[in-house]
């Protein structure tokens, strides 16, 4: 079960589409996108997702110390990631 909202989903669903196409819409939540997807899910591409995720939600991704392979192999996770990254910010921003 998802536990995040859907409407998130479905935003990461768009930003990926652009890059890798539509089918990205169809693909359940936690299903790997590296097996739905194959050869249009590669590193290289992961690498322009992940970036484009970057921009679109306004999230820093630290290749060292976030575990990009286990992040970025479903949306569920992506839109987990997004959600506690941008909690983590503006708890720090609150706090300010």
């Amino acid at each position: 079960m998802s536990t995040v909202p859907t409407d998130l989903q479905e935003r990461i669903r768009s930003v990926l589409s652009a890059r890798v196409g539509e089918e990205v819409m169809t693909v359940g939540a936690e299903e790997d996108l590296a097996q739905v997807l194959g050869e249009r899910y590669d590193s290289m591409t992961a690498m322009e997702c992940i970036t484009a995720v970057e921009a679109a939600f306004d999230v820093e991704v630290d290749f060292v110390a976030h575990d990009v392979r286990y992040w970025f192999s479903t949306v569920e996770r992506m839109a987990r990631f997004i959600r506690d990254e941008q909690e983590d910010r503006a708890l720090l921003e609150h706090g300010r």
